[in-house]
């Protein structure tokens, strides 16, 4: 039997130490939520062949709490035995519960509905919010609780994630809420809360017991990695900690450049890729300035999303082994600059890091930055001339120099090695290496230098090198053929078929929604009538109204007038203009891609807990051109009194980018809404209405003045000169009595199931603007990825009571789409049934709807 007893996890300065073994630890995140049930087992095999030895997961709280005090732990919901897989597959796991995980993912994981709470505030020290994350840590904190590092994988819990982006009150009093939640559900491994930008206080409010992580994202290319990160480094080895990297880029290289810098952990994000299956990707402010994150996650990992292997996979086992092989020499080092580089014919760092290992020894990052091979120049140290090391493209070689090798039961010193050292041992020293390498060792006899040519993939290099009676076998192996660890399978790569164009399909008889609707005064949020993740219709009547006003419609929102479609709009909750032209009827779709996962101001839809739905409505009674009669007061800048009058934005003064504050009384009734419009509008400005003042940004220049409000009117802009623009005043009549259909994710899902008949056509499929459409289309057996060629279309793919995701394509009016290849759907083959079906609609705004083809390409699984 396994002595737990001697199973621990200790926070040091080395690191996370495991049984006491302290090495440099390598983590891919790898996400349950993302990935089908049936191939946890497998990709968790995948990322410990890459000798990561351990993985971070979120747990999103709105994957498990589905609606209000519905729970789901099943299925491919069941934490608890993906976490045991991880233990059985070798891993460890550092758990990030959250309550906010962002993770591109829906809301950041925070129940949309929390926001329709009164007076909740999301991520404060504030009760309701406190108490509703009660109610989510008292389900998974008991789950992780059960599985820590000597019963289970659990060797370190996350609290909340990059809290110094958002602007919580009482950081300390919010992390100390967390953490005593954490206690009292057992806890005991080490706590950690990681910070976005740098700011330690700012993620960990300062809270004992809580330590501090960084997720550092640095262009790969930049030559100022390193002094960024030993700055980080020397600020927690002051505290008596680790350097704990728990997000950063994938590509090794830069990996060897902070692990140099003095990272103990090193956990790039999203080594192991994964798709949003269902309604769960999230909007944010990746696009212009929003976007919706793809259903395919992915941002080059060495797994894809379907598990295909990357070349990354090969310098993940290099790393791996070279961390092993080194152990607590490599986890107990100090980093310090560099000072062995004479020069480099490649883009290189401005200021290299090097780490002086415990018991003798260093490692110097010697980067290649550029995309040419290339060499540098390292300086005469220890009897040693200059020596001149060949550098492949965009690399990070990691020199070691004066390594004693009594430790590995060799004799000598290994004075210099351009290749990465993956073994060391009886059967002498192992290397791996892309190009050319140079070799220094020290015996009986003095120094023994070689330079050996670079392997070919398949083949390795052997030598033996001597000095008097002193012999060590050295083998330099191609990175593509180092051996995985003793305990992990191989990473097992095929090459896939050519895609086939499916072009048969079954149009069915079958409605796209029930016709059931309920009365509304006012056209409520999505949330309000159920709908966390679906689409809402909304219909009312439009007699004698000529324009209307939207406020706050988000995310896909899809307009009629009289029957006729207008062109669909993802504007993210800005202010929309629509003509109404003489119709009587207005209806609108508005469909759930995301909620915010991250809080931007610029527009109302990518405030987190901001919510969905139509929004406001609103008949435009009357319009007022209110661009002139603003007083001009620069402050100090010279004398207004009496202050001038001029147009807004109209003041010309040298004084460029000084504050300028434009003032003026609106003629609005007392009794009425309005909106004030800045047309023209090119940077941020201060808005104080009646003295309560807001930032209004150039993405979405409006104000709403309730009834009552806007008697003084204050604007302050930074001076620039501008032309044209203008303000506008909109007197607004609320647009009542609406009938709505509320159509939450599980009503299409039940729709994707339902048994009909239908009529057999041939691709492509045309439809009118606002069609809609359900085929079913064949697929051949096995894991799939499915394509989708065609214009003026949003295609939703179901299979097995599962959104396997959306596309849209080809229509001037969709937002950008980031995080993935936004035309890919995948099936799993596990759910394969036979055929996809999917959900078509035809966009308005240019040619013809025309879903012309669909690809299906064999995947892995």
């Amino acid at each position: 039997m396994t002595d737990l007893s001697t199973q621990t996890v200790e926070l040091g300065t080395s690191g996370l130490v495991l049984d006491g073994r302290e090495e440099a630890l390598l983590c891919a995140s790898l996400f349950y939520f993302r990935l089908p049930r049936e191939v946890w087992e497998a990709r968790l095999a995948q990322v410990r062949a890459t000798g990561y030895r351990a993985i971070d997961v979120y747990l999103p709280w709105n994957f498990h709490e589905t609606a209000p005090d519905v729970w789901d732990f099943e299925g491919r919901r069941d934490v608890a035995a993906f976490l045991d897989l991880a233990h059985e597959a070798g891993l460890a796991v550092i758990a990030r519960p959250g309550p906010y995980i962002c993770s591109e993912w829906d809301g950041g994981a925070l129940p949309s509905w929390l926001a329709l709470e009164d007076g909740l505030q999301l991520r404060q020290a504030e009760p309701r919010f406190l108490a509703q994350v009660r109610r989510w840590f008292d389900k998974v904190m008991p789950i992780l609780a059960e599985r820590q590092w000597g019963r289970g994988s659990v060797i370190a819990v996350q609290l909340e994630n990059e809290l110094d982006f958002f602007d919580t009150h009482d950081r300390h009093a919010y992390i100390t809420a967390l953490r005593d939640m954490a206690f009292e559900h057992g806890i005991d491994v080490p706590l950690v809360a990681c910070a976005g930008q740098g700011d330690l206080v700012g993620a960990t409010g300062g809270v004992e017991g809580v330590a501090p992580a960084f997720n550092f994202y640095p262009d790969d290319r930049s030559p100022f990695v390193e002094a960024e990160v030993r700055r980080y480094a020397d600020l927690v080895a002051a505290k008596g900690l680790p350097l704990l990297v728990t997000e950063t880029n994938r590509a090794h290289t830069t990996l060897r450049r902070l692990m140099v810098s003095g990272a103990t952990l090193l956990a790039p994000y999203l080594q192991a890729s994964g798709y949003d299956f269902g309604y769960t990707p999230s909007v944010g402010n990746w696009g212009d300035p929003g976007g919706f994150m793809t259903h395919d996650y992915d941002f080059g990992g060495y797994l894809s999303p379907v598990g295909e292997a990357r070349p990354e996979a090969a310098e993940a086992r290099v790393l791996a082994a070279f961390a092993r092989t080194l152990g607590p020499a490599l986890a107990r080092a100090t980093t310090t600059a560099a000072d062995a580089l004479v020069g480099a014919t490649v883009p290189t760092s401005a200021s290299g890091s090097a780490l002086v290992l415990d018991g003798g020894g260093t490692v110097t990052g010697v980067p290649n930055l550029g995309q040419e091979p290339g060499g540098a120049t390292l300086a005469a140290a220890g009897g040693l001339p200059e020596t001149t090391i060949a550098l492949a493209p965009f690399s990070c070689a990691l020199v070691l120099r004066d390594l004693p090798l009594a430790g590995f039961g060799l004799p000598g010193t290994l004075r210099l090695a351009s290749a990465d050292l993956v073994g060391a041992g009886a059967e002498g020293l192992a290397f791996a290496s892309r190009v050319p390498s140079v070799l220094v060792l020290e015996g009986a006899d003095g120094v023994a230098r070689v330079e050996l040519d670079a392997p070919e993939p398949g083949a390795r290099v052997v030598t033996e090198v001597r000095s008097g009676e002193d012999r060590w076998t050295v083998t330099v192996r191609h990175p593509e053929d180092v051996a995985t660890p003793d305990d992990a399978p191989g990473v097992i790569t095929e090459p896939l078929p050519e895609p086939e164009g499916l072009t048969r399909a079954t149009r069915l008889d079958l409605e796209t929604r029930s016709g059931e609707t309920v009365a509304h005064e006012l056209p409520p949020t999505s949330e309000a009538v159920g709908v966390y993740r679906g689409r809402t219709h909304y219909a009312a009547s439009v007699d004698g109204v000529d324009e209307l006003l939207i406020e706050g419609a988000g995310d896909i929102v899809d307009l009629a007038l009289d029957g006729s479609a207008l062109p669909s709009f993802a504007r993210f909750g800005a202010t929309v203009r629509v003509p109404v032209g003489g119709a009587s009827r207005f209806d609108a779709t508005v469909e759930t891609w995301g909620h915010a996962n991250f809080d931007d101001a610029r527009l109302p839809g990518l405030a987190i807990g901001s919510l969905r739905g139509l929004g406001r409505v609103w008949s435009v009674a009357a319009s007022e051109d209110v661009a002139s009669l603003w007083t001009v007061d620069g402050g100090e800048q010279w004398a207004g009194d009496p202050a001038p009058v001029r147009t807004l934005a109209g003041w010309s003064s040298t004084r460029i980018g000084r504050p300028v504050t434009y003032r003026r009384a609106l003629p609005v009734d007392g009794a009425s809404h309005y909106a004030l419009h800045l047309d023209g509008l090119e940077t941020p400005c201060e808005i104080a209405v009646d003295g309560e003042a807001n930032i209004v940004s150039p993405n979405d220049p409006w104000v709403h003045l309730a009834p009552g409000a806007g008697r003084e009117v204050a604007i302050t802009m930074p001076h620039w000169p501008v032309d044209g623009g203008g303000a506008t005043l909109l007197r607004l009549e609320a647009v009542r009595d609406w009938q709505v259909e509320a159509q939450a994710d599980d009503a299409l899902l039940a729709l994707s199931e339902k048994d009909c008949s239908g009529s057999e056509i041939e691709l492509p499929l045309e439809l009118a603007p606002g069609e809609e459409a359900w085929l079913d289309v064949p697929v051949p057996s096995g894991g799939r990825s499915l394509r989708f060629e065609g214009a003026q279309v949003r295609v939703s793919a179901f299979i097995r009571g599962e959104l396997l995701g959306r596309v849209w394509l080809d229509d001037q009016t969709r937002p950008k789409f980031t995080g993935g290849d936004p035309g890919r759907l995948w099936i799993p083959g596990s759910w394969n049934t036979g055929a996809v079906r999917l959900l078509v609609h035809g966009t308005a705004g240019g040619g013809r709807p025309r879903l012309a083809r669909v690809t299906s390409a064999a995947s892995p699984e």
